[in-house]
């Protein structure tokens, strides 16, 4: 078995990302990058760059966001194969012709798991992720605990989340970044054949859309007669 890591490149914007900052401060004031944010919010509204309606709808498109989404994704790419060869050869265009916009990630790589490869995503210096596919990410995803140990013990970790791979099966872990984003393409569970895509897209959970899960029939009811 070899555990393989895409090598990280260049392209973090940091100031695009959520970190690991210090809450509310002992006086009662915002930690020190909400009220920059806030700053700088205030000064592109008053030079006209952006309104506060702008800035709402935004806000409220980052809110719609959610990994029911990226469900909806695998669900169409487990029962349409010719759907999945152009899921794997672009992401954005194949989301949206499931009207999922993914427009405002710079490049989107689906990573699909067979019987003997399993991709786990990580993004080691900050917290670079699909959103526009799966919404917000974790806090387990942006600690610095996941950062690190997910590519010196990529197997341990995802053993912690209830998964257990065989030596057969290589582990390849890939570092997000500000110009990349991956997206895991989990294998279909056995049993569910005959499963419709709404049915489908039900078990698939955030976790296996990183790679630390795969998606678990027993927390969905399987449909009736199957």
């Amino acid at each position: 078995m070899t555990e393989q890591h895409t090598p990280h490149v260049d392209g973090h914007d940091h100031d695009g990302h959520d970190h690991e900052h210090p809450g509310v401060q002992p006086d009662g004031r915002p930690p020190y990058y909400a009220q920059r944010i806030r700053a700088i919010e205030s000064l592109l509204i008053e030079k006209g760059v952006l309104s506060k309606g702008d800035i709402q709808r935004q806000i409220d498109y980052i809110e719609s966001r959610s990994p029911a989404l990226g469900g909806r994704i695998v669900a169409r790419a487990w029962v349409d194969p010719a759907y999945k060869a152009r899921l794997l050869a672009d992401a954005k265009a194949a989301a949206a012709e499931l009207g999922i916009d993914a427009s405002g990630v710079s490049e989107i790589v689906v990573v699909e798991n067979t019987d003997t490869v399993h991709n786990m995503i990580v993004c080691t210096l900050c917290s670079c992720y699909p959103r526009p596919i799966l919404g917000r990410p974790p806090d387990w995803y942006k600690s610095f605990n996941y950062r690190q140990r997910a590519v010196v013990e990529p197997r341990a970790v995802m053993a912690e989340f209830g998964l257990e791979l065989g030596d057969n099966v290589e582990v390849r872990v890939h570092d997000s970044t500000a110009d990349m984003r991956y997206l895991v393409l989990p294998q279909r569970p056995a049993g569910t054949d005959g499963w419709s895509e709404e049915q489908l897209a039900a078990i698939v959970n955030r976790d296996s859309m990183i790679g630390v899960n795969n998606p678990r029939l027993d927390r969905v009811a399987a449909p009736a007669g199957s």
